[in-house]
């Protein structure tokens, strides 16, 4: 796996990862309070770096064939969810993901809730809002960058690649003060599902033993093989659920006659 290739996945995942967590800071700032809002975000990058501090070490330790194995069943399990839903949104089988909508529900949310102080916190629904939000978003960010850079013995370049996704969301974020909405998100998600899924079976079979013809660059037939497996399953699922409409259509206009 190359660098770059390592780069670019790590950082379409965060991306992925910052723009929702970018959406709930916004909804708590917003709706409530600002200064609480940041102070839980800050809250939750402090716990997510003792997390970092307390697991980079200790994955480090496991041997490389075991690795392999536990981050590639890992991969899997996470890239097969995100791919799941991701061909369901693109079958028109379940609702695309809006950001403008999302904002709007926990705006609504937070405005609805009843205002509670705490020490050193001036509104703690916003504090805890941002926090878990922030918290629960990191912590895939962190899973992301350890199996990857773990795995490929490069966590500097996987490190540095959240660290620009986090920040170009940032600055985007401060500069709008809105939800990402034009970011393509179910089309990144389905991207990165994609990709790792591929990883997950590569790593996950060199793990168990196998060896892939050519090494690394496996990938580059796992990755396009995987996205179209994923776009016939759309293509499927879209005739599945467009035949039913269509007959009931027919149905109710022969009543109608």
């Amino acid at each position: 796996m190359t660098g770059l290739a390592l780069f670019l996945a790590v950082f379409l995942a965060c991306i992925v990862e910052a723009v929702e967590a970018l959406t709930i800071i916004l909804a708590a700032g917003t709706a409530r309070d600002w200064r609480s809002a940041l102070t839980g975000m800050g809250a939750a990058l402090a716990t997510l770096a003792v997390i970092v501090a307390v697991l980079g070490p200790a994955i480090t330790m496991i041997p490389l064939t075991g690795l392999r194995l536990v981050v590639g069943g890992l991969l899997l399990i996470f890239g097969i969810g995100w791919l799941r839903k991701a061909i369901l949104r693109a079958s028109g089988n379940k609702a695309l993901h809006d950001e403008d909508a999302a904002f709007a529900a926990e705006e609504a949310a937070a405005r609805a809730a009843a205002s509670e102080q705490r020490p050193l916190v001036g509104d703690w629904y916003a504090f805890t809002l941002s926090f878990k939000g922030v918290l629960l978003e990191g912590l895939e960010v962190v899973f992301i960058v350890l199996t990857f850079g773990s795995n490929q013995h490069n966590m500097p370049l996987a490190a540095s690649a959240s660290v620009a996704a986090v920040a170009v969301v940032a600055i985007s974020g401060i500069a709008v003060r809105a939800p990402l909405a034009r970011v393509p998100e179910n089309s990144m998600k389905f991207v990165v599902g994609a990709m790792l899924t591929s990883f997950g079976m590569f790593w996950g079979a060199e793990g168990a033993g196998a060896s892939w013809p050519g090494g690394d660059a496996a990938l580059l037939v796992i990755v396009p093989v995987v996205l179209l497996v994923a776009l016939g399953y759309v293509a499927v699922f879209r005739r599945r659920e467009q035949g039913p409409r269509t007959v009931g259509a027919a149905a109710t206009t022969s009543q109608g006659v």
